[in-house]
């Protein structure tokens, strides 16, 4: 018996890889990936033999092993190329592979969060980021969902609160609340491919995201005005040897780091070793302002559990991964914060 190809099926296949070719050649181009060109994609052919439509898919299979998730990531967050389509298309289709590994978990998890906040309106509030919602901004890719939750995600609300009542950076990295929720994710096995699975820690990051962000501008901003006081109270230079910086910085040349942060943070896709930095920074100028302060004017709270805590030896803060537009954390490249990581 003669196999009948479906063509339905080839044709919409076809429009899809030609939908993904350009993303994945510009991909190749920034890291360098030594790979072949199609020949019928890159042509721009309109209908091609089954043939065509084989390669095609052994090309991307091939592309998608060479691919890291970090290259991913960095790609999609900073690409103008990207649209909603192209998102659902390119989620879709590491979703449709027959067997998945822990890479292809990792890159699903980040193409599930990038979709969602491009679909999702810019200034959507934490309260409204509910499953529901989550779900449904997901249907496109996930399609209908039953939404009664397993008790092994149960932690992932738990973690969600707590996370909100961080004080700052310091607080959430030495939490353990983003490791819990690797972990969780990483236990899971093949269970993190249940679409109610793969909804909730759509919602847990996106939220995740959401507090680092806002910690993170707490951060920076309260490091500028400390440096500012500090400035007024006479002192230009600050023992930053625990933030990896020299034992007699200039405050001014502190400023103009901070300043460059606040744009790095927001452009590249990890910010590991200056994140620990910037926490560890703080920690410094917050004990440099409880030791400044003026005789019988008590020091903050928060500045004494910075003294205390830069007694303590260099923070552990482990790599977060981020990355946004320059004031908000959901806006997306070459799209400006009207629309809506």
């Amino acid at each position: 018996m003669t196999h009948t190809p479906d063509i339905s099926k080839l044709a919409e296949d076809w429009r899809e890889a030609r939908l993904l070719y350009p993303l994945y050649v510009a991909l190749a181009r920034e890291f360098v990936i030594d790979m072949p060109s199609c020949a019928d994609l890159e042509a721009g052919v309109d209908a091609p033999p089954q043939e065509s439509v084989e390669l095609a898919r052994q090309w991307f299979l091939e592309m998608d092993g060479r691919i890291q998730v970090h290259q991913l990531r960095q790609f999609l967050q900073t690409t103008s190329l990207t649209s909603d389509e192209a998102l659902r298309t390119i989620l879709v289709h590491h979703l449709h592979k027959a067997e998945r590994n822990d890479v292809d978990r990792d890159k699903i998890d980040f193409l599930l969060v990038q979709y969602f906040s491009h679909c999702a309106p810019s200034r959507l509030e934490d309260t409204d980021v509910d499953l529901e919602y989550v779900a449904q901004v997901l249907e496109p890719a996930l399609g209908t969902v039953d939404l009664t939750p397993p008790a092994w995600l149960k932690p992932l609300e738990e973690l969600v609160q707590a996370a909100n009542r961080s004080r700052g950076l310091a607080d959430l990295l030495g939490s353990g609340i983003l490791d819990k929720g690797r972990k969780l994710k990483t236990s899971a096995g093949q269970k993190y491919f249940e679409p109610f699975a793969m909804i909730a820690f759509t919602r847990f990051s996106f939220l995740m995201r959401r507090v680092f962000f806002r910690l993170m501008h707490q951060d920076l901003n309260a490091i500028l005005d400390g440096l500012r006081l500090l400035e007024e109270r006479g002192v230009s230079t600050l023992d930053c040897r625990r933030a990896q910086f020299g034992a007699d910085e200039p405050t001014v040349r502190l400023r103009m780091i901070c300043q460059s942060w606040k744009v790095m943070f927001h452009a590249e896709y990890s910010s590991g070793q200056p994140l620990r930095m910037l926490v560890d920074l703080r920690a410094v100028v917050d004990a440099a302002l409880a030791r400044s302060a003026k005789p019988g004017k008590p020091a903050s709270p928060r500045a004494h559990a910075a003294a205390a805590s830069a007694q303590s030896g260099t923070s552990s803060a482990p790599e977060f991964e981020v990355s946004a537009d320059h004031n908000d954390p959901d806006a997306k490249p070459g799209r400006g914060k009207n629309s809506v990581t």
